[in-house]
């Protein structure tokens, strides 16, 4: 942990806000205060997930809760998405650190030259010295918003800009093996793998105080950064500073497994599908034991209304469950005339444009079982 040079932290809305809605300035400074001292050495450097743009944004709407429907969401993160980045804009000005607001949806992120772009804004930011604040795009976005409090953005945030470290706050000191509430639970200091969380019980949104997101989404986000070879704590942002010092705080989750291709991992875990292509036996063969692309002679049939370009599941027409995720190459309405032709056939009646995959093997992953 000392020797992470490029660190991602998410912060959580309720580490941020006032309990009527509205952004904690002295909160807001005290998480400057630490980030700022981190890289003031110059051999680290900072990316800061921040929740907090929709509970910013209520007081100055007067609306006295978060709101339920979409669009009233919306507009409150509209509004608190200028408050945030303006708040943190000031208080890292005190130590002489330039911000960049780094908006960010999972369809842009699931995409080749989005994500390729992605990157570079986050990588030349953090080479000119400042320090990204990455929000989701609330103000667009639709089953993002309800996308987990952010703690699934930030683990993907730290596999697209390949950080060393991912540090996830909260107002609970660490992972329990119960509600923390209660007498006789205790924190649990390590996780090396799945196997030693079973039997735990996690607290969803709301048990445990700890936001819109709960402990489950970040139980999942370390999961999800462990797996792909970053290491992960999770603690509270009253126990930061001894987070990113390295000392015993909150819960350390060991690496699990490496760096998988970077849009890989987002196509997997962040994009929505916008339908499905159901495969044959040896279709499902090909792709999850051979990681062969999807060809138009695998596809049984196929469901949902979707363009080229966007993701879709492939599933297994034996058992109905995903096998697969990919980017389709082809829209659903086109699909239909494909179904278990062959590629050569399709180029002599259709034209050269038919003669390729449905999903390229480059742009699908095989989902866990």
């Amino acid at each position: 942990m000392t020797e992470a040079r490029r660190i991602v932290v998410k912060v959580g809305s309720s580490s941020l806000t006032t309990a009527s809605g509205g952004l904690d300035a002295d909160r807001v400074d005290a998480l400057v205060d630490v980030l700022a001292k981190v890289r003031s050495g110059g051999e680290k450097e900072v990316v800061l997930v921040s929740s907090g743009a929709i509970a910013a944004g209520l007081a100055p709407l007067g609306l006295t809760r978060r709101p339920k429907d979409l669009a009233r969401q919306q507009a409150a993160a509209s509004v608190g998405q200028g408050l945030l980045v303006a708040r943190y804009t000031a208080s890292f000005a005190r130590y002489g650190v330039r911000v960049g607001q780094v908006l960010l949806t999972t369809d842009d992120t699931s995409r080749r030259s989005h994500y390729r772009n992605a990157y570079r804004t986050l990588d030349q930011l953090l080479a000119m010295g400042a320090v990204p604040v990455v929000n989701e795009n609330d103000t667009v976005a639709t089953d993002e918003i309800r996308f987990g409090d952010n703690d699934r953005l930030a683990a993907l945030v730290a596999h697209l800009v390949r950080a060393d470290l991912l540090v996830l706050l909260s107002d609970v000191d660490g992972l329990y093996d119960g509600d923390p509430s209660k007498p006789g639970t205790s924190r649990i200091e390590e996780v090396r793998g799945p196997e030693d969380l079973e039997g735990i019980e996690i607290g969803s949104a709301g048990k445990a105080g700890v936001g819109t997101g709960g402990m489950v989404t970040k139980v999942e986000a370390a999961r999800i950064a462990a797996a792909a070879g970053i290491p992960v704590v999770l603690t509270s942002a009253s126990r930061a500073a001894d987070a990113l010092a390295g000392r015993d705080t909150g819960t350390y989750f060991r690496r699990t497994g490496r760096r998988s291709a970077d849009r890989l991992l987002w196509l997997a875990h962040a994009s929505t599908p916008q339908g499905a292509l159901i495969l044959d036996e040896g279709a499902v063969r090909a792709v999850v034991d051979g990681r062969k692309s999807l060809l138009p002679a695998g596809i049984a049939a196929v469901e949902g209304d979707f363009s080229a370009g966007d993701p879709v599941e492939l599933r297994d027409a034996a058992s109905g469950r995903p096998v697969a995720r990919g980017l389709v190459n082809f829209d659903a309405k086109e699909i239909p005339q494909l179904l278990g032709r062959s590629t050569r056939e399709l180029a002599k009646e259709l034209g050269p444009a038919y003669e390729r995959e449905v999903v390229h093997r480059d742009d699908l992953v095989v989902l866990q079982a």
